[in-house]
């Protein structure tokens, strides 16, 4: 278990100096085709369907990869 500890803390650390050195990488995420953002006067809600099942499919995908 701390083998994937140690896996998934240096992928998000990764990710983390990814989106601070080149915030405009990941622009698109957020702002595909399904992803519902309704904005009225004072409030926003913002649903990121696509999106999650974007990153879902990936993580799946990855999981299967590295069990095998």
């Amino acid at each position: 278990m701390g083998k994937w500890l140690m896996i998934v803390g240096a992928a998000v650390l990764l990710l983390g100096v990814a989106l601070h050195f080149v915030p405009g990488l990941f622009g698109w995420f957020g702002k595909l085709p399904g992803d519902i953002r309704i904005e009225s006067g004072r409030s926003r809600v913002f649903i990121p369907i696509t999106s999650m099942l974007l990153i879902s499919i990936v993580a799946s995908v990855l999981l299967n990869l590295f069990r095998r």
